[in-house]
């Protein structure tokens, strides 16, 4: 099983991904291809993608979580590989804010 996860693509791309998979809901595709068509798919999406396409694949595979994934375009998570397990490591909530004023620090 292969699922596409497409923000901001453009309409050739997801027209590529429809006729392969099923799109479960805009921008979400689901199918189950081989190894050389997800790979083949994967690198049209990645050379399509404008610079606000974001895109992630996830797929079945022999490992301990039982599925692999990649990722491309601006996002604010990044897949991070922590003791053998792949992760998503997300930004604090405050992290793109700035404070005014002076810090309290009695």
């Amino acid at each position: 099983m292969v699922i596409f996860s497409l923000t901001n693509a453009p309409k050739r791309t997801r027209g590529l991904l429809s006729r392969y998979c099923l799109e479960v809901r805009p921008g979400l595709f689901v199918g189950r291809l081989d190894q050389r068509m997800r790979r083949k798919l994967w690198q049209v999406i990645v050379e399509d993608a404008t610079a606000r396409t974001s895109a992630v694949m996830a797929w079945s595979r022999p490992t301990a979580q039982g599925y692999a994934f990649e990722s491309h375009g601006p996002t604010a998570h990044r897949p991070v590989r922590y003791d053998g397990l792949w992760l998503v490591e997300q930004p604090p909530a405050d992290a793109g804010k700035k404070t005014k004023g002076k810090a309290d620090v009695s």
